[in-house]
C-alpha cells in the first residue's frame, strides 16, 4: 500500500530558526563593543554573555533531538504497519507502533550522532568568537598605544574597520564539512536535522519490516522514465 512520504520541514526549520536567533544575539553583543577602546574587561563580559546564549541553545537542541528523533522513528514504524495493511491510517498505526530491539538501538545511536553534529556548530561559534574577540582587543589596545605615542587623539578609520571585520568574522561560518564546504550555522542545522529525521524514519521502517520477516520495496513516484 502506498503511504505518503513524511515532511519534517516544520520541525527542522524550527530548530534552525533558534540557531539563527542565537547568532543574531551574539552579533548584537559584538556590535555593542567599544571597538575604539576595547579592553580585556569588555572581552570577559561579552564572552560571558555569548557562553550563556550558546549554553541555552545546546539545552534546547538536546530537548529537540530527544523529542523529534524518536518521533520520526515511530512514524517510520507506523508507515510499515500501514504499508502491510495492518492499519488503515498512520494515526491508527501510531497507536500500536512500538520499537523493536533494532529500532531502539538505532534511535539511541542517531540521537547521539545528531546531538554531536549540532553541538559542533555551537562549539565552533564559541571558539571563533573567543578568538575574534581576543584578536580585536589586542588590535584595539595596540592601536591606542600607537596613537598615544604619535600624539593622535583617536584610532584611524582603517584600523577601526579592521577591528570590526575581525568581530564580524566570528559568526560568519558555523562549520566546515568534510568536503570543505562552509555553512552558515542555521543552514547547516537545517540540513543536518532534515537528513537525520528522514534517515531515522526510513531505517525504522526497514527495521520494522525485517523484524516481521517481510521484505518489500517502496516504489517512489518521481516521474522517472527509465527502468526503475
Amino acid at each position: 500500500k502506498e503511504v505518503p512520504s513524511p515532511n519534517y520541514d516544520y520541525n527542522a526549520n524550527k530548530l534552525a530558526k533558534r540557531y539563527k536567533k542565537a547568532i543574531r544575539d551574539i552579533e548584537k553583543e559584538l556590535k555593542a563593543l567599544p571597538i575604539g577602546d576595547l579592553r580585556r574587561a569588555h572581552a570577559r563580559a561579552v564572552l560571558s554573555e555569548v557562553a550563556k546564549t550558546l549554553k541555552t541553545v545546546n539545552k534546547e537542541c538536546e530537548a529537540w533531538v530527544n523529542e523529534n528523533i524518536p518521533k520520526s522513528a515511530k512514524d517510520g514504524v507506523a508507515r510499515t504497519i500501514v504499508s502491510l495493511g495492518e492499519a488503515k491510517t498512520i494515526e491508527e498505526a501510531l497507536k500500536i507502533a512500538k520499537f523493536n530491539r533494532m529500532n531502539k538501538t538505532m534511535v539511541d545511536a542517531i540521537i547521539a550522532d545528531t546531538y554531536t553534529d549540532l553541538l559542533a556548530v555551537t562549539q565552533n561559534v564559541d571558539h571563533k568568537t573567543r578568538a575574534a574577540v581576543r584578536k580585536a582587543v589586542s588590535e584595539s589596545m595596540r592601536a591606542n598605544m600607537t596613537t598615544s605615542v604619535t600624539g593622535r587623539k583617536t584610532i584611524n578609520a582603517d584600523t577601526l574597520d579592521k577591528i570590526r571585520a575581525t568581530l564580524d568574522s566570528a559568526t560568519s561560518t558555523g562549520i566546515i564539512d568534510a568536503a570543505g564546504r562552509r555553512w552558515k550555522p542555521e543552514v547547516y542545522v537545517d540540513m543536518v536535522t532534515r537528513t537525520k529525521l528522514m534517515q531515522t524514519h526510513i531505517e525504522a521502517s526497514i527495521n520494522e519490516a525485517i523484524e516481521r520477516e517481510v521484505y518489500y520495496g517502496v516504489v517512489s513516484s518521481h516521474n522517472a522514465r527509465d527502468a526503475c
